[in-house]
């Protein structure tokens, strides 16, 4: 009795736990690779932010530095885009009739770059021409009584300038980021 044991017949087996098992698998690996390329994506993206951040020092490194020399005094390479001067587009760098001594790049002295970062910054200061003052304090018309009293307000004049940096020469950078910014500044 021991050894005897009823032998059930063997039941036709259909395959569908097979079939769910590989169905299972195939989604598995689909998800594992949607997750892949997330994490792809984000490292790519954080790599492109910390390559616009560093473009973006480095522009700030330009106006400071053009601001430097225009405090200095209006240097020789400002190029004039008062009225009877020249047409001057918003961005000088896109302008094809922009003199290529009016491009200053950065010293090394000045501006050192890091490692990773994308290039010596250059700038553009350019004249924007003699404008009214609209902070300028003379004393007259700034009380109530003034206008009643017939007092003429003297009007000053200040130059504008326009300095216009970017992170670093397009063509020397290569794909990296370029940050290009504009400041006006009054003498």
């Amino acid at each position: 009795m021991w050894g005897t044991c009823p032998r059930r017949p063997l039941d036709r087996q259909s395959g569908v736990a097979l079939v769910v098992a590989l169905i299972l698998l195939i989604l598995v690996t689909l998800i594992g690779l949607a997750a892949i390329r997330g994490a792809t994506t984000q490292q790519k993206m954080t790599a492109n932010f910390y390559d616009r951040e560093t473009a973006f020092q480095s522009a700030e490194a330009g106006l400071e530095a053009g601001a430097a020399a225009l405090a200095a005094g209006a240097p020789s390479y400002t190029r004039n885009c008062a009225q009877g001067g020249s047409v001057c587009q918003a961005n000088p760098f896109a302008d094809p009739n922009l003199p290529s001594d009016s491009i200053q790049t950065v010293s090394t002295g000045e501006f050192e770059h890091a490692a990773n970062a994308t290039g010596q910054p250059q700038f553009v200061i350019e004249n924007m021409g003699n404008y009214s003052d609209p902070n300028s304090n003379t004393g007259f018309g700034q009380t109530a009584n003034a206008a009643q009293y017939g007092a003429q307000g003297v009007t000053t004049t200040a130059v504008y300038y326009r300095i216009t940096a970017r992170s670093g020469d397009p063509d020397e950078i290569g794909e990296r980021a370029v940050v290009t910014l504009q400041a006006m500044y009054k003498q």
